[in-house]
């Protein structure tokens, strides 16, 4: 019983050994990464030598460079889509057109990062086969070209978006814990390649610079959790309430943006306040208008197209109730949702117009929303320039039966002047003051941009009694931070959406995020060690073997290959077949059980 156990020992130690060269996937990996589908036509890696001559060292560092840029900026642009809508409009701005180019940013990053990767998985299982690397010149050059795309498109937001890149920092306070177990999950992956071709490398120099840049970064990636700060990592029990809504505009995905469809929608949708932009009529009628001019949201252009430049503030409110302002919703589709609506829907949208500001306090009225807006000052010439405050407040209290106290005034222009025409207005401020200076001004909410989100400003202003609203936001992970963060209301695009979050998508108690730290950083080590302990093995149990069948006896030459090397031995048909394992590959086995000349 003993001597067969010793026998299957010794046959399962022998196929560990074996090398089983999978030659229809190495065929396939070798030419869709080189283009070298014969096999006279690749090569292994002999012991001593490296996985691949100088040029093709550079060509797959470039590689691996150009998957790291592409990497870093499919991940900026894709946190960045809670603004694409600000983007396409500002180059709708620009180039006097609409098109969705923020979408076809994304796709086209995704499609080189998807080529850059397929190469890369591709370069690996060649090194995981032992194969050397040879990259196929077009490769090379599609390579160059994503890397150009990356670089050239990172430096163009930086430059004309940056505040982008405090999004990205943002984003870190949600994904990071989720990031960190997919880099330790692709280092652990790695093991097996750089444990293979560490024990082939002669060089010393060589063994020390590659396992010290993997052991280095594999260190960082384990303490990353160290330096992570993320106010959705919280004691059981301490999450405050849920933000209020406040629609931007409405809700405009669901109808064009600042009319009274618009306005109806958010309602509908749960919104506890509405976002507008008010600007004053040539004849003094407020109304409801966010850009400077009627081109971008009306048919100024087919019904005035000598004024399209003009100011919407230079036209008459007859003038503006003649213009068409849903039809550029459904013609652009500013956020893909329009051929959603319900043919009724649609041709209600088709038939919006330009909303007064007396019809938008109406309706805050008889739905009890709270309201804010911004108030556009008239330009030079404008009948109003001097008295748009007065003329405002005017309709606020006398035009419509809103209550004072719904109103969030923001407007800092002449603010003691209003406080004491109407002292239930809750005023806001738009941007972050000292908090004496806040006081002093009886200043009740902050209005800012989403990019100053800080739990500990929040809970400074919270503690004198000042509530703080953050726009826009859209996005549910970024709800989900400003709800962590204690942050009161939002003003969002998406109110139909984030109305049915019940939860932050990331929530965890500081013992919940430790377990799933250590766990995670524990198993990869485990696995990490027992790739390289198995190499390890591995290889002395291969030249163990070498030396052990280096040895004549009456018999014939035979030659196989290990995963050392090429290694002539003398084998009998007839009793050494019976007593050693063969280490040759399934393949290299001929009809009669020996080994031929390979």
């Amino acid at each position: 019983m003993a001597p067969l156990q010793f026998r299957v020992l010794r046959g399962l130690r022998a196929k560990l050994l074996r090398r089983y060269e999978h030659r229809p996937l190495v065929s396939c990996l070798a030419g869709l990464y080189g283009c070298r589908w014969r096999r006279y036509e690749r090569s292994c890696v002999q012991p001593g030598e490296w996985c691949c001559s100088g040029v093709e060292g550079a060509s797959f560092a470039l590689l691996v460079a150009t998957f790291c840029v592409l990497l870093v900026f499919l991940y900026f642009w894709g946190q960045a889509q809670n603004d694409y809508n600000d983007f396409d409009w500002f180059n709708f701005g620009n180039l006097g057109f609409w098109f969705p180019w923020s979408v076809v940013l994304l796709v086209v990053a995704a499609g080189f990062f998807t080529y850059v990767t397929v190469l890369m998985l591709l370069a690996v299982c060649l090194l995981s086969e032992g194969q050397k690397l040879f990259l196929h010149w077009s490769h090379k050059i599609g390579i160059l070209v994503s890397l150009t795309f990356a670089v050239v498109a990172t430096a163009v937001l930086s430059d004309l978006w940056t505040k982008e890149w405090t999004t990205l920092l943002l984003s870190f306070q949600v994904t990071a814990p989720y990031l960190h177990v997919g880099g330790v999950l692709l280092m652990t992956v790695l093991a097996w390649p750089i444990a293979l071709h560490f024990f082939h490398m002669s060089s010393r120099v060589r063994r020390v610079l590659i396992m010290g840049f993997y052991l280095s970064t594999l260190l960082v990636l384990y303490l990353v959790p160290l330096g992570l700060y993320s106010p959705c990592i919280i004691e059981e029990g301490t999450l405050g309430p849920a933000p209020a809504l406040i629609g931007h505009r409405g809700a405009p995905m669901l109808a064009p943006e600042n009319t009274l469809m618009s306005f109806e929608k958010a309602v509908e949708a749960g919104s506890d306040g509405l976002e507008t932009d008010v600007t004053i009529s040539l004849d003094g009628v407020p109304f409801l208008m966010h850009d400077r001019t009627l081109q971008r949201t009306t048919d100024v252009d087919q019904v005035y197209p000598n004024r399209t430049e003009a100011s919407a503030a230079m036209f008459t409110w007859a003038e503006l109730e003649s213009l068409n302002a849903g039809a550029w919703f459904l013609a652009n589709d500013p956020f893909g949702t329009a051929r959603s609506l319900q043919a009724a829907e649609q041709r209600r949208a088709l038939n919006q117009s330009v909303c007064s500001l007396q019809a938008f306090l109406q309706l805050a009225a008889h739905t009890s929303k709270l309201v804010i807006f911004d108030l556009y000052r008239p330009p030079r010439g404008h009948p109003h320039r001097d008295t748009w405050i007065q003329r405002t407040l005017e309709v606020i209290q006398n035009e419509s039966s809103i209550h004072s106290s719904q109103v969030l005034w923001l407007p800092s222009h002449l603010r003691a002047l209003v406080q004491e025409l109407d002292p239930d207005l809750q005023q806001t401020s738009g941007t972050r003051l000292p908090l004496e200076e806040l006081q002093s001004s009886r200043i009740v909410r902050l209005n800012l941009h989403y990019s100053s989100m800080s739990p500990e400003l929040i809970r400074r202003y919270a503690a004198v009694n000042i509530s703080t609203n953050l726009y826009v936001i859209s996005q549910p992970w970024l709800y989900s931070l400003a709800w962590c963060s204690g942050v009161h209301s939002v003003t969002t695009n998406a109110p139909q959406l984030l109305r049915t979050i019940s939860l932050p998508l990331f929530l965890m108690t500081p013992d919940q995020f430790q377990l799933m730290w250590i766990l995670t950083d524990l198993m990869s080590l485990l696995l990490i060690v027992a790739i390289v302990v198995f190499h390890r093995w591995r290889e002395r149990g291969l030249a163990f073997y070498s030396r052990r069948q280096t040895r004549l006896e009456n018999g014939t030459y035979s030659k196989f290959k290990t995963e050392m090397s090429d290694i002539w031995s003398v084998s009998s048909c007839n009793s050494q077949a019976e007593k050693l394992p063969s280490l040759a590959t399934d393949s290299e086995r001929s009809q009669h059980g020996c080994l031929e000349n390979v």
